[in-house]
């Protein structure tokens, strides 16, 4: 006979519940949710009455497998609130991300929600071993983008004191955290590794700072990057997920009893996956794509939300909950730059709007140490031309539209490799690595 659980100190009593008490708790939770956004939210109602399924027809968590998915495009059709299920005066925050079409994925919270969000981020960073007291450097970025304000949130309600740096300025960033010594910092993979850099670029010795954990997102990464950040920053590089259409950061994060992949947080969050191709529900452990429906959201009670993330769930270890396989590849063609989503067809969209240079284009995106590097290849619209200026206009758009740096190269007429079926827009070298 197996020994029983014993809870750890400081974890919720659900995080170690059997996995009937949790399942138990999601279908009473997915009934509310489900009635919530049918009756709410006009655009998921439509779709339930075009598949002919109502949400007296879920009697079990299977029965989920009946009702329509959620895609981004959805977000994108009803831009900007047509998604939410609360009159906007009930909203206490808007965050947003960018979209395929230049116009943000617009998400929102009640108080409710926010409320909800700090308790899940709390205990994200209370699984990465953070403690009340810690200080903890957010160098994620804040405004709009959920990472910042969600991270923030979330470290105040476990009682940390937070340095809300923010992205960018890595010199001043390396100065923060020898000056302050954070004992915990929340950053993208690749940031980390530039971070990293300055401080070798300044013979900064890592051994002698506090920070001995690093609650790392918004991008894939993988285990020799892990390994990377460890062994150059001397701390333990634990893996987060979460995405704004859901909630923001606190979805899922990697337990540091275990390093094992992140423990998805499923008394908030009901996942399936799915083969990509044709939407089936496969058996548990198999790879496709992950789906998510939130169980306890009121702005935005999103239900079947197409991640376009390739993942399997595997059982828990650390908590009775189940953990995501690591997450490294999509099931679309959304590039992801320095923790920026980007698609192709935003380029081009600020490429048309450039009348100097012709429609033909391609990315090439490589590491140049550890950070990524895109280059966009453009051609004049004239033969003969070389218009240098409307390229530095493209990338000052792209910057501005997109949030994305590149370098912009203007070839001559012509030189934009064609393809007699689909174009090749993207070349990613860093694949190879």
């Amino acid at each position: 006979m197996k020994s029983p659980r014993v809870r750890p100190e400081g974890l919720e009593p659900i995080e170690t519940a059997s996995v009937d008490e949790l399942r138990a708790l999601q279908l009473q939770r997915l009934k509310k949710s489900l009635r919530h956004a049918y009756d709410n939210m006009a655009p998921y109602r439509t779709k339930c009455e075009a598949q002919g399924v109502h949400p007296d027809d879920l009697g079990s968590l299977a029965d989920l497998a009946k009702f329509p998915f959620t895609t981004k495009q959805d977000f994108r059709d009803n831009y900007p609130f047509g998604m939410f299920a609360v009159p906007t005066e009930q909203l206490s925050r808007i965050h947003a991300s960018s979209g395929t079409t230049g116009k943000p994925v617009v998400v929102g919270y009640t108080a409710k929600d926010i409320d909800t969000w700090a308790n899940l981020v709390a205990r994200t960073l209370r699984a990465a071993g953070v403690h009340r007291g810690d200080k903890v450097h957010v160098a994620y970025g804040y405004g709009l983008f959920t990472g910042g304000l969600g991270s923030h949130y979330g470290a105040e309600r476990l009682g940390c004191t937070v340095i809300p740096m923010s992205g960018g300025q890595t010199e001043k960033q390396v100065q923060m955290i020898c000056d302050f010594d954070p004992d915990i910092i929340m950053v993208t993979p690749s940031y980390l590794l530039n971070i990293a850099d300055a401080m070798e670029r300044q013979r900064i010795d890592t051994s002698r700072l506090r920070l001995r954990a690093a609650v790392v997102g918004a991008e894939p990464w993988t285990e020799s990057m892990r390994l990377e950040i460890n062994g150059r920053m001397n701390l333990r590089a634990l893996d987060t997920y979460g995405l704004s259409e859901i909630i923001g950061p606190g979805v899922a994060q990697e337990c540091i009893e275990t390093e094992d992949g992140p423990t998805l947080w499923e008394d908030h969050f009901y996942p399936e996956v799915i083969d990509p191709e044709t939407g089936e529900v496969l058996p548990e452990g198999s790879e496709g794509e992950l789906v998510l429906t939130c169980l306890t959201k009121e702005a935005l009670p999103t239900i079947r939300y197409r991640t376009r993330d390739l993942t399997r769930l595997l059982p828990g270890t650390a908590r009775t909950m189940r953990r995501l396989g690591k997450v490294m590849a999509r099931s679309d063609d959304m590039l992801i730059v320095r923790g920026v989503n980007m698609f192709p067809s935003q380029i081009e969209e600020q490429l048309l709007a450039v009348h100097q240079l012709a429609p033909h284009f391609q990315l090439e995106l490589m590491r140049d140490g550890s950070l990524d590097q895109v280059k966009v290849f453009v051609e004049p619209r004239v033969v003969g031309d070389k218009p240098i200026a409307a390229g530095a206009e493209l990338a000052r758009r792209i910057k501005a539209h997109v949030g994305v740096s590149v370098h912009v190269e203007v070839l001559g007429c012509g030189e934009v490799p064609r393809s007699e079926g689909k174009a090749v827009r993207v070349i990613d070298h860093r694949t190879r690595n």
